[in-house]
């Protein structure tokens, strides 16, 4: 008999793949909307359109010894989820009712676009040191589910 994985496992799995398209040094992150088991739209981390990425000319997180889950706005990427959200806005696709599958925990601006964008699931692999953001999912009825079946 086949083993076939789970659904969330299965996007999942397809998150991670994007992630390998990330040009963050600190952490390759991916993620997948979809809704109805189809995928609507895909993000990983990295500059914005037209401008260098971090591997090309260096991180200021690094630079300035700035620690995870803080200081976003220091960030020259766009996060995986914001990339996914955005490529939803721009092929005029609705994100109301979606899950998004994230290879790491939002953090609390990814979480606040996740919320505004109707989005009622989420479901991630790895944790993130931002608990504001897991306060907010839950004050706004948003299901946030760690999945830890595929961590090694």
């Amino acid at each position: 008999m086949i083993e076939r994985p789970l659904i969330d496992e299965y996007f999942l799995e397809i998150a991670s793949v994007v992630a390998k398209r990330s040009t963050c040094l600190r952490n390759k992150v991916g993620s997948v909307i979809a809704r109805d088991k189809r995928i609507l739209s895909t993000g990983y981390n990295g500059a914005p359109s037209n401008m260098e990425h971090c591997f090309d000319i260096g991180c200021i997180r690094e630079l300035q010894n700035i620690e995870s889950g803080t200081r976003h706005e220091k960030c020259r990427a766009v996060h995986a989820e914001q990339n996914a959200i955005i490529q939803a806005a721009i092929h005029g696709v609705s994100t109301a009712g979606a899950t998004i599958y994230c290879t790491h925990q939002p953090c609390i601006l990814c979480t606040k676009m996740i919320i505004n964008a109707n989005i009622k699931k989420v479901v991630y692999l790895a944790e993130y040191p931002d608990n504001d953001s897991l306060q907010f999912f839950s004050d706004a009825d948003v299901e946030i589910l760690r999945f830890s079946q595929l961590e090694k």
